[in-house]
């Protein structure tokens, strides 16, 4: 097991069930410090005990926030920010799945397709909320915690108006996560901040994977494992901008490598989420 300083710090957003607690668990083992991310008071408390209880040394330090409420993510990357000393890892985990009732279009506070305003626009908003800290700390790394699941994304309906459906509203939000997971690597590399993307495991038993329907195949201990490699293995000190499926480097869906593609998705998400645009 590698072993972490006690001021080794990592932030899992969605650390209150599934792959993000048992993440949180597996760091704190660990000796590291943990920052848990949560939407749900009482579950967060609850997790956060048991993080300490695992706990080699690190310290645990609890944050609640609606990440479908990009106004609570930009408060969340404040609070982060005034309150810690470094932040050496960012684990985007918080997921919306397909939902119990898939052909159900749901809306975020600022009225975007739920799917990719929790699953893209979020894990983006606060990776930008949090790199001044990031960089501070490099090298640092952010993890965003995408699917095999990837759809190409309809560039014209980017908010999924047309013939909805959750699980490929889903898939769709995955697949932008990857293409900003790029983005985000290209600009940042000199940086000292890294970013990647994976597929932590088929069918994690989660509470998402059984809302939708589908029988779970694993535990989520087999998704701890590759996440835990990305967010503190040596073997990826300076690897960015790359998609894994579990432990192998490997392609995302093409539409993930059109320049195009990419440039459009990221100009209205930068719009959505109030990034300025360069020389704005």
């Amino acid at each position: 097991m590698i072993r972490l300083p006690h001021h080794h710090t990592t932030l899992v957003t969605g650390a209150t069930q599934g792959l993000g607690r048992a993440l949180a668990l597996d760091l704190a083992a660990r000796g590291g410090t943990v920052l848990l991310h949560g939407r749900d008071a009482d579950r967060l408390a609850a997790v956060a005990d048991d993080v300490r209880a695992v706990g080699a040394g690190g310290e645990v330090r609890a944050y609640l926030a609606d990440l479908s409420d990009l106004d609570q993510v930009a408060e969340l990357a404040a609070r982060v920010t005034d309150a810690e000393p470094r932040l050496d890892a960012l684990v985007h985990n918080a997921v919306v799945g397909g939902g119990p009732n898939p052909l159900d279009r749901e809306l975020s506070a600022q009225g975007h397709e739920l799917r990719l305003a929790v699953n893209h626009l979020a894990p983006y908003a606060l990776t930008r909320g949090l790199l001044p800290l990031l960089t501070a700390s490099a090298p640092a790394r952010v993890v965003n915690v995408a699917s095999m699941g990837q759809e190409a994304l309809d560039l014209d309906d980017l908010m999924f108006e047309e013939e909805y459906e959750g699980l490929r509203a889903y898939c769709r939000s995955k697949l932008a996560l990857i293409m900003a997971t790029f983005a985000l690597g290209e600009e940042l590399a000199g940086t000292g901040v890294t970013v990647n993307a994976l597929h932590p495991a088929h069918l994690m038993d989660t509470e998402g994977v059984r809302a939708y329907g589908l029988t779970p195949l694993v535990g989520v201990e087999e998704g701890v494992r590759p996440t835990v490699r990305l967010v503190v293995g040596p073997e990826r000190a300076g690897v960015t901008g790359r998609y894994f499926d579990r432990f192998a480097d490997v392609r995302a869906h093409e539409q993930a490598y059109d320049p195009e593609a990419r440039r459009r998705l990221m100009a209205l998400t930068d719009r959505w989420v109030g990034v300025a645009a360069p020389g704005a």
